[in-house]
């Protein structure tokens, strides 16, 4: 029998010290954008995520570094969403784990930024990384994330939440919209977990 808890506070220790790691220093320029990404990604969250890549990678007897690049991966997608999601033209926030959001900690444009860079810092380290022995699996894994942070995943469940407000949903549409804002990363974390085994 497995202890959950201690299970995940190790995995969650693990990828707080893997996203430092692949984030770009503060002392490197840009300062101020690497110093907000750092801000915006590290010292708080539930790191559900790549929890669910560890578990998945777990039953496929995938390797634990592997099984690192994929879990940061989705979870730097995860951050950036809540960046641009905290911004005034979208949720307008002024927390997010318990600490100034990152526009309001810095600025709009850097959280913009912020955002920008932590999407594309998350297809790099897919694609850096020599993640499986087949290259077609490799490429699986990029094409997965793409769609799952894209217009048909949760992208495009922002954009429905957003034109949702002051409206009814039906059941079908709450799901459909659920489906896509928070369900397609949390398949994703899956699917990336177990394609590193």
């Amino acid at each position: 029998m497995i202890d959950f808890q201690a299970w995940a506070a190790a995995l969650q220790q693990r990828m707080e010290v893997v996203l430092s790691d692949v984030l770009p220093q503060p002392s490197i320029a840009p300062q101020r954008l690497h110093q907000a990404m750092r801000y915006a990604v590290l010292g708080g969250g539930k790191r559900i995520r790549p929890l669910l890549a560890f578990a998945a990678g777990e039953v496929a007897g995938a390797d634990p570094q592997c099984v690192d690049a994929a879990a940061a991966a989705v979870e730097l997608i995860h951050a950036y969403s809540l960046v641009h999601d905290d911004l005034p033209c979208m949720d307008d926030d002024s927390l997010r784990r318990g600490k100034p959001t990152c526009h309001l900690e810095y600025d709009e444009a850097t959280a913009l930024l912020v955002g920008d860079s932590l999407q594309t810092l998350a297809f790099q380290l897919l694609a850096d990384r020599p993640l499986e022995d087949a290259p077609a699996v490799q490429l699986e894994m990029l094409k997965i994330l793409a769609v799952a942070a894209g217009s048909r995943g949760m992208a495009g469940g922002q954009a429905i939440d957003g034109e949702s407000v002051g409206k009814t949903l039906s059941v079908q549409e709450l799901e459909f919209m659920h489906i896509h804002k928070t369900g397609a990363l949390i398949r994703a974390s899956v699917q990336l977990g177990a394609l590193c085994g």
